[in-house]
């Protein structure tokens, strides 16, 4: 495996969680002591960095969810290898700089190497960070502390009977990318580097950050025992309010930040389960090993609960959609060989190499409308910019629009009013806040509104947001990788 931390000794999975304090600055130099050759298979068929010596395994961090300069932020094309020997063409600085002036939330760090995000994920190279703000957060009496405020990194991996991971190196369309799998699904569900764990709890509330570091399974969790899951942020940023929910649907890199009062418990354990068909929404259901995650032992004796939930948390500023400055069509496009296998997929018909798309000005507010034409759900994020999702509504006559758009590739042109017009998905309660991921539903289009300002303060970037290499916007299943420039 491969791991991130300050030395072989000290490296875990998931790596060390980096706590950051609001308004501090932090640097980080990242550094690559990877070996020359990848402990599994990756496909040089598909746009890949590879080093011009053929030697050595390229990486780059990306702080998923941070709001921060584009030198800092991780782009695909900005890789290096063991020693800094080869960099990529983006490459520009060794140190990272990460002013934590946004609002208080979860964020992760992972690889974001072009071609090779999803072997390097597989591998291990995944990692928590957290930014805390004491004026805010300390009100709020959320439970807090090492015992009561844990993250969990929840992936699924396979292994070979000697304990290695497992990939297989043999492609879905073998004639034309040998190895490459759109999407990867593996036996055993992991938390925080522990197959099925158990955590003992006391039955007072607790705090858990999930986040779904999976390369392409959705997770739709519940409790065994009926407790409920008590939202109080998703992603990034805290919600206005709580919402209650029996169950929650997560999709790769989606974070639900959770209070579970296990004094609500009527047994003395809980496991944390897993109903998300894979791939989702239209795929195979759960078996014994991957449809449980974690239990939970609950500890007999009452205790006495200093932590509170308020009926109130953040209020950041709401959504206007009349404030917009722009309003854009962003389409997912899937292409498949001649046995209907995925040979490439497209954001606006166009690969990364594409010259920039999208170019939003700084401090401004603008409405996407994300077409989704493939057949699976897409997680999409954005890097540097927050959104609020409004609303999903179904394409009708979705053949024929979708035949419109693979020869025209306008929205426009293809009539969208007139095919926008089908039932529509409401928004889940705990999803309404401001996102930095959310799942595009097949047949769909889904609006959002996308600010590119801090959503605290409305106040503008410290940094120069123009600047090279620009961030990008994807999907989230990492062995597909789709993307484009903003």
């Amino acid at each position: 495996m491969y791991a991130y931390g300050t030395s072989k000794r000290k490296a875990t999975i998931p790596g060390p969680t980096i706590e950051a304090i609001h308004g501090i600055d932090a640097f980080v130099k990242w550094q690559n002591h990877l070996p020359s050759n990848h402990i599994l298979p990756w496909d040089p068929t598909i746009p890949t960095a590879v080093p011009r010596t053929k030697k050595g395994i390229p990486t780059v961090v990306h702080l998923h969810g941070s709001i921060g300069e584009p030198e800092s932020d991780g782009h695909a094309h900005s890789w290096f290898t063991r020693r800094f020997k080869e960099v990529g063409p983006t490459w520009t600085k060794k140190e990272y700089h990460y002013p934590n002036l946004q609002h208080p939330g979860n964020l992760w760090y992972h690889d974001h190497a072009m071609g090779l995000t999803r072997v390097n994920l597989l591998a291990g190279l995944i990692g928590a960070y957290i930014i805390r703000d004491r004026d805010v957060e300390t009100p709020l009496r959320l439970p807090c502390g090492d015992e009561f405020d844990r993250t969990l990194m929840v992936f699924d991996r396979s292994f070979l009977t000697n304990g290695s991971i497992y990939m297989s190196s043999t492609g879905n369309n073998p004639s034309i990318h040998p190895q490459w799998q759109p999407e990867y699904f593996g036996d055993a569900i992991i938390v925080n580097g522990k197959a099925w764990p158990r955590l003992a709890v006391r039955r007072r509330k607790y705090r858990f950050r999930i986040i779904n570091a999976s390369n392409a399974r959705f997770f739709r969790f519940f409790f065994s025992n009926g407790l409920k899951f008590i939202h109080v942020a998703a992603d990034s940023a805290y919600l206005e309010k709580p919402v209650i929910t029996n169950e929650t649907l997560l999709a790769p890199s989606e974070i639900a930040d959770v209070i579970i009062d296990f004094s609500k418990s009527k047994s003395d354990s809980a496991i944390l389960g897993n109903d998300a068909v894979y791939p989702y929404p239209s795929g195979d259901a759960v078996n014994e090993a991957n449809g449980k995650v974690m239990k939970f032992i609950i500890k007999k004796e009452p205790e006495h609960d200093t932590w509170r939930v308020p009926k109130t948390l953040v209020k950041y500023p709401h959504a206007d959609l009349s404030s917009a400055s722009k309003t854009r069509y962003i389409a997912m496009y899937e292409y498949t060989s001649d046995i209907d296998e995925p040979t490439h997929l497209y954001i606006n018909g166009k690969p990364l190499e594409e010259p920039v798309t999208e170019t939003p000005r700084v401090g401004t507010s603008e409405i996407w409308n994300v077409i989704n034409l493939t057949e699976d759900n897409h997680p999409l994020h954005i890097h540097l910019g927050l959104f609020k999702v409004i609303d999903q509504t179904m394409l009708v006559k979705e053949e024929e629009f979708k035949a419109c758009m693979l020869k025209l590739n306008d929205a426009i042109k293809c009539k969208i009013d007139q095919h926008a017009r089908g039932d529509k998905i409401e928004v889940p309660a705990h999803e309404k806040g401001w996102k930095n991921v959310y799942k595009m539903t097949p047949g769909f289009v889904t609006k959002i509104l996308v600010r590119f300002a801090f959503i605290h303060s409305n106040e503008s970037y410290p940094f120069d947001a123009t600047a090279q290499p620009g961030y990008v916007y994807h999907c989230h299943v990492s062995n597909i990788y789709p993307e484009q420039i903003l």
